[in-house]
């Protein structure tokens, strides 16, 4: 088994930490796994990509993802800009941050979609940065719940892992709580 997941995300808003905590969660339930960041001349706001594999044996291949499992979508006003869901497998799952349900949202025929409010966690637990809400951890607990890839018990440890104390702990605390509020629908 191999998953391949793309992160969709802004500059600043920690895509590309998102996809390495998710390989530290798989870790921790004896995956391989690799976070492949893509960089180029982003700047704080501007769409950016990051990818993730996670399998059951050695990963030989070293690019980025081109037709995912899994669409991670940290900003849903990116849907108004990027085909999130090109390349995304027939049976794919797209998770995204959004005060919308899965059902009220149209990415087409054959997706899994799930939506967590992600934006209002952040608020909610006072995570900001730079005036920015915090939903990258969110968004690895509605992931872990849309998919099974890893656990949230995984996800809380890699988080924590990540950064100490109170800033690991808030972010633990975010992930579960999006993991309790996420919701799935198949189309």
């Amino acid at each position: 088994m191999l998953y391949e997941i793309r992160f969709h995300g802004r500059g600043g808003q920690g895509a590309v930490t998102a996809a390495t905590i998710l390989v530290r969660a798989g870790l921790y339930e004896g995956l391989k796994g690799q976070a492949i960041p893509l960089f180029g001349a982003e700047r704080r706001g501007a769409p950016v990509y990051a990818f993730a594999r996670l399998a059951d044996k050695p990963i030989r291949m070293h690019s980025q993802i081109y037709e995912p499992d899994v669409v991670v979508v940290l900003d849903s006003r990116l849907l108004e800009i990027v085909d999130v869901t090109q390349g995304l497998k027939s049976n794919g799952v797209v998770v995204l941050n959004s005060d919308k349900k899965p059902q009220e949202v149209d990415l087409g025929a054959g997706k899994k979609i799930a939506t967590v409010n992600a934006t209002k966690i952040a608020l909610d637990l006072n995570l900001i940065v730079a005036g920015w809400p915090v939903v990258n951890t969110a968004m690895l607990g509605a992931l872990a719940k849309a998919t099974g890839i890893v656990s949230i018990k995984s996800v809380e440890k890699a988080i924590r892992a990540h950064w100490s104390g109170q800033i690991g702990e808030l972010n633990a605390k975010a992930a579960v709580r999006a993991y309790e509020e996420t919701e799935v629908f198949e189309r």
